[in-house]
């Protein structure tokens, strides 16, 4: 049994577009299982069929989304997702691994969008009966770099890669605001750290952690 009261271990990868969140997770993920233990990887927003949809929208619609609309459908997402996906899992006693969770809309809507830290971290423990992680690995990266790092991938931009640096600059210091909050919960790693490096950081707070 956790700190957070479920018998299962939850995990999420939080930091800007571009850190190797999803390279990260994928890893853990083929660790965990190797050794046995039950894996459930899911992400934020389209971990559901609900938040497919609602993906779509935030990320890919072509129209404006008004911030505080964005923050609702995100709010929105996290709620189903927590009841359908992450308690369930927790409460079976597996792993969650999960990219990005409300920590990310700290960043993105309150700080990127200006809407306020507390307002939307309250919507967001409101939609989630309070449920925070055990461990949160937040792979910081310069903005700058993260950019040359998408172009490089040659794909289109989602609606918040798409922003100006002055708001991945605001999203960013957020994050590592949210990190220096919460010592015990959050891993700070400096994402341009060979990859090998960053693996076997979170495997070692993962191992004591499971005991």
């Amino acid at each position: 049994m956790t700190a957070a009261g479920h018998p299962g271990l939850f995990i999420t990868f939080e930091g800007g577009d571009g850190a190797g969140k999803t390279t990260q997770a994928s890893l853990l993920e083929d660790w965990l299982t190797d050794a046995g233990r039950p894996v459930v990887r899911t992400r934020e927003p389209g971990g559901t069929e609900v938040g497919t949809l609602i993906r779509d929208i935030v990320l890919h619609h072509r129209g404006e989304v008004a911030p505080r609309a964005e923050a609702l459908l995100y709010a929105a997402d996290r709620a189903h997702h927590v009841e359908t996906v992450v308690r369930p899992a927790l409460e079976r006693g597996d792993v969650v691994i999960q990219d990005r969770y409300l920590d990310s809309s700290i960043a993105y809507q309150g700080a990127g969008r200006v809407l306020g830290r507390d307002e939307v971290r309250d919507l967001s423990l409101w939609a989630t009966a309070g449920l925070l992680p055990d461990l949160t690995v937040l792979l910081d990266l310069d903005p700058t770099v993260a950019r040359q790092r998408l172009d490089a991938d040659e794909k289109p931009f989602d609606r918040l890669e798409a922003e100006r640096e002055t708001f991945h600059v605001r999203v960013r210091e957020e994050f590592l605001a949210l990190a220096a909050a919460e010592p015990a919960r959050f891993l700070v790693l400096d994402a341009t750290l060979p990859a090998a490096e960053l693996t076997a950081a979170v495997r070692d707070r993962v191992a004591g952690l499971l005991g």
